[in-house]
C-alpha cells in the first residue's frame, strides 16, 4: 500500500518557510509508530531536514536532481520503481508538499492528523476528499493548547461518488 502520512491544519498547511509550526509529541509519536516498518519516500527538501535516515533503514528521495545523497538514502525517480522493487512492503511517503501532490493519485490510504486551527501555512497538502473517504478518526487529542486527532481515508472504489 501507498500510504501518505501528514499532519495538515485547517486549511490543509502542512509547514510555513520556517517549517511545521506546531509541536506536538502525540503526533510525533504516532508518526514514529506507523512509519516503524515499510518503506520511507520523502521529496529533496525534506531530505535536507534529516542528519539521518528515519528508523535507521534505508530511506527513498524522490528526486529528479543527480546529486549524491548521504548514506542511507537513496534516490529514485518514482513510486512505480520502488513499488516493483518491494511488492509487500508498504510504502509510506513524508512528504513534502510537491511530493504529496505528485504521489496522491497513487495512494490507497492517508494517515491524517488534523489540527484543529489555521496557521498561515505557505505549504500545503493536496485537495483529497474527493477522492478518499473517512475510514476512522480518534477522539480528539489536546496538547500544547491545541487539539488535534489521527484520520484514516481510504481511496473511494470507483463505483461510489463523493457525497455533493
Amino acid at each position: 500500500m501507498i500510504r501518505p502520512i501528514a499532519a495538515i491544519d485547517s486549511q490543509l498547511g502542512i509547514a510555513t518557510e520556517t517549517g511545521i509550526p506546531w509541536k506536538l509529541p502525540g503526533d510525533s509519536a504516532y508518526f514514529r509508530e506507523k512509519t516503524a516498518s515499510g518503506l520511507i519516500v520523502m521529496g529533496r527538501a525534506t531530505y535536507d531536514e534529516f542528519a539521518a535516515p528515519l528508523h535507521g533503514g534505508e530511506n527513498y528521495v524522490l528526486s529528479t536532481t543527480t546529486a549524491p545523497l548521504r548514506a542511507g538514502f537513496q534516490a529514485i525517480t518514482g513510486l512505480q520503481q520502488l513499488r516493483a522493487a518491494h511488492p509487500d512492503e508498504d510504502i509510506w511517503v513524508i512528504g513534502g508538499a510537491t511530493v504529496y501532490r505528485e504521489t496522491i493519485g497513487d495512494a490507497d490510504e492517508l494517515l491524517l492528523t488534523q489540527v484543529l486551527k489555521d496557521f498561515n501555512c505557505t505549504k500545503f497538502f493536496p485537495p483529497y476528499q474527493a477522492d478518499f473517504e473517512l475510514e476512522s478518526q480518534s477522539a480528539d487529542q489536546h496538547e500544547n493548547g491545541l487539539t488535534y486527532r489521527f484520520e484514516t481515508w481510504q481511496r473511494r472504489k470507483p463505483d461510489r461518488e463523493a457525497p455533493s
